[in-house]
């Protein structure tokens, strides 16, 4: 992403309100993402007793899972930058019984944790949000104990994630230029620059591997609700449209997935990059 003209402070406002304004939606929508999520946790391979650190954790949907694999005897702590977001995985782990999963507001590329404080950090779908990804890796980095381990999720490359493209799309063609630039979502699609990336970051023992997220949606209403209910700041700039542009994208994402058109809806089939990394 080129830095010209890019206003961090105000793109980090964006998301935040943003996030804040879908909490609710995100986490209904946690179904969708249920098995990426288990996937996420397999390859962590988190141990009883663990204490671990969900970064951009949302209403923390992997931390709540997180905390049941660590048990009593070890701690989870759910970080995110929105805290409607918080508001919600707190009152959700209430209704669960999850007393031990504690959560803190905070910036990714400054963490309030002290250094050698977890055994594991995880970061589902976040990294390509950060600003400048490089400094949340080295506050990761600062936050793990030697020979922890860092479990992260991103998208694929852009023609490989129609849940996401399709809707991007649609967007791009009905809306002027957004006056905040965005960092791709897509910019660390590639093995090769998202291990770059971690191996300059001081990272070690660097694991890459493909999934694949399979989606269902009964009409193209519920994609595009998907798509608000993970898109952050796009969804608080959607939202502020006035109603008949927003009914005029809505109807332009109905045209759009006809491509991917099933025999009882719709269905994408996106790639996701799976990775693992020791400090």
């Amino acid at each position: 992403m080129s830095t010209q003209g890019f206003d961090h402070r105000r793109f980090k406002a964006q998301e935040r309100a943003g996030f804040n304004r879908i909490a609710e939606h995100y986490d209904k929508g946690a179904d969708l993402r249920a098995d990426l999520q288990r996937a996420l946790l397999d390859e962590a391979a988190l141990q009883p007793g663990e204490h671990v650190l969900d970064l951009a954790s949302g209403p923390g949907l992997l931390a709540r899972d997180a905390t049941l694999r660590v048990g009593e005897r070890g701690q989870v702590v759910a970080s995110d930058i929105a805290e409607a977001m918080l508001q919600v995985g707190l009152r959700r782990a209430a209704e669960d019984g999850l007393a031990g999963l504690l959560f803190a507001a905070a910036d990714a590329e400054q963490l309030p944790f002290a250094e050698a404080r977890f055994d594991a950090v995880l970061l589902g779908l976040g990294l390509f949000m950060f600003p400048h990804p490089e400094r949340a890796l080295a506050e990761v980095r600062r936050v793990l104990r030697p020979g922890g381990r860092l479990v992260l999720s991103v998208w694929g490359p852009r023609e490989s994630v129609p849940l996401i493209s399709h809707a991007q799309d649609c967007i791009a063609r009905v809306l002027p230029q957004p006056r905040v630039q965005r960092p791709s979502v897509f910019r660390f699609g590639d093995a090769g620059p998202l291990e770059l990336l971690l191996r300059q970051a001081g990272f070690g023992e660097v694991g890459i591997g493909d999934y694949r997220l399979h989606c269902h949606f009964h009409d193209h209403e519920a994609y595009w609700q998907a798509f608000l209910s993970l898109a952050g700041g796009a969804a608080e700039a959607i939202g502020r449209l006035d109603p008949e542009l927003r009914a005029k994208l809505a109807d332009e994402v109905g045209r759009e997935l006809a491509a991917c058109r099933s025999a009882n809806g719709f269905h994408t089939d996106s790639l996701v990059l799976i990775a693992s990394a020791r400090r």
